[in-house]
């Protein structure tokens, strides 16, 4: 027996530590900020060329906003401290940039120095992929996926997440300002025509969902003072009313009003500047909501055509990947999946909301808009990697007991030890209001590798 169960530890161990060493590789693999698949996991053997980032393009002043860098760009509090020489402000009309200061090197350890001055070189030689990219004449939507899927600069997003909805931006330069243009103002005839009209000239299932609606609006991010303001949510019913009317096979789904957040939020960056917190829609004319409005009633269109039996009738699609995900589980973490099926929990009574909201509910609302680069570079590969994430966002926690770096823990056995109410009560209110964009890119990092380790096997979730 005992030989048995040193057996069955050294397997454990060794599965672990295979595990670990991919996970590593990944995290390295993402340090590079390269794409996912695209390149193999293995560490660079030659020096980096730093010729290469001599001579810098203009928008190369303009970083990464601290809310929008992952663990690889993050520079630990310590050096900041005395990285704060003095700099040249950046006045870009989005959210906030950090200043471009000289470091103080005196009393910087030379490891750390180096892998700080990394980070700032791999973020300006990402900078200049998307310059480049986005300067041509066509955009190769191929190539924009790639490096988008690691993260977008902040004042860059808008217009790329135009072009990664295909068929809204069109991917030539020279076509592209008259499809929007002709886009925005066939949006708003629609809202002439469909919202702008006494109750009267609707009929009773119009007037339903149109209460519905506006009941669900004040809902939406509850804890974000922005979405409180009346014009916003007035923005948020006219788009919502608007896309259900024209897509009749679904109509409205509660849950699509989250949907439409992360769109508002980014396209009106293009118009507000600073935080979120002291933003108001009133300060913009009608034109420019009208436009806001468009560009998100087209995105969220352009999203939802790829995952159109998520909110149809019974939402089929939306339970064909929670089997997935259960099944999914069961093999990556087995005690986990067995304890929840003798406790009688239905992966449906916690996941469900997960696909149908995409995680909005889940995590702190700063880092939708990061989570949903990788989304919006999956482009049509999305549903099926959705299945990934949420495997990997159940499984993995990343604490910040070590302020230097993160450790991660992962919730398993916790998990263990609840009973039915218990389990419901906390993967209903998972504890990722600390979340930092660290604990994002582990879940990110960890969908991935699973994705690479199963997708090739067709067979891998089948019962």
């Amino acid at each position: 027996m005992k030989n048995n169960n040193s057996s069955s530890s050294n397997h454990i161990n060794n599965l672990d530590s295979r595990f670990n060493q991919t996970l590593r590789n990944v995290q390295e693999l993402l340090k590079g900020r390269s794409f996912p698949g695209k390149v193999s996991l293995t560490r660079r053997s030659d020096p980096l060329d730093s010729s290469s980032f001599q001579e810098r393009c203009p928008d190369d002043e303009r970083s990464f906003s601290d809310n929008d860098i992952g663990p690889s760009d993050r520079i630990d509090k310590s050096i900041e401290e005395q990285d704060q020489g003095s700099g040249k402000p950046n006045n870009s009309a989005t959210t906030n940039k950090l200043k471009s200061s000289k470091p103080n090197t005196e009393n910087t350890p030379k490891e750390v120095l180096k892998c700080t001055m990394g980070a700032r070189a791999t973020d300006s030689a990402r900078v200049m992929k998307f310059t480049k990219e986005l300067s041509g004449p066509t955009v190769i939507l191929e190539t924009l996926r790639e490096i988008s899927w690691s993260g977008i600069p902040p004042y860059m997003r808008p217009n790329i997440w135009r072009l990664l909805l295909q068929g809204y931006a069109p991917p030539n330069s020279d076509r592209r300002e008259g499809v929007l243009k002709r886009k925005r103002l066939e949006y708003h005839d629609c809202v002439s025509q469909y919202y702008d009209i006494p109750d009267t000239d609707r009929s009773d299932d119009e007037i339903n969902m149109l209460r519905q609606i506006s009941v669900d609006c004040p809902r939406t991010v509850p804890d974000v003072s922005f979405f409180q303001e009346k014009q916003v949510q007035k923005s948020l019913e006219r788009i919502l009313y608007t896309w259900a009317i024209r897509h009749p096979a679904s109509g409205y789904v509660q849950g699509i009003n989250d949907l439409v957040t992360p769109f508002l939020v980014v396209f009106l960056s293009e118009y507000l500047e600073g935080s979120m917190d002291n933003w108001s829609i009133t300060d913009l004319s009608p034109e420019k909501i009208s436009n806001v409005e468009a560009d998100c009633y087209w995105c969220l269109s352009k999203l939802l055509d790829g995952m159109q039996d998520h909110y149809t009738f019974a939402q089929p699609g939306i339970q064909r990947l929670v089997f997935k995900l259960k099944e999914l589980v069961r093999r990556i973490d087995e005690p986990v999946s067995k304890h929840m099926e003798e406790q009688g929990l239905e992966f449906l009574q916690f996941a469900f909301r997960w696909f149908n909201c995409l995680l909005i509910r889940e995590i702190p609302f700063h880092l939708v808009t990061r989570l949903w680069d990788t989304y919006l570079a999956e482009g049509d590969a999305l549903p099926d990697f959705l299945v990934y994430i949420f495997a990997s966002f159940l499984l993995t926690y990343l604490g910040t007991a070590n302020m230097s770096r993160a450790v991660p823990v992962v919730w398993s056995d916790k998990l263990q030890k609840l009973d039915f109410q218990e389990l419901v009560m906390f993967l209903q209110h998972l504890p990722t209001h600390n979340w930092t964009h660290q604990e994002l890119e582990m879940v990110l990092s960890r969908a991935y590798m699973w994705h690479t380790m199963f997708n090739s096997s067709p067979s891998h979730l089948a019962s």
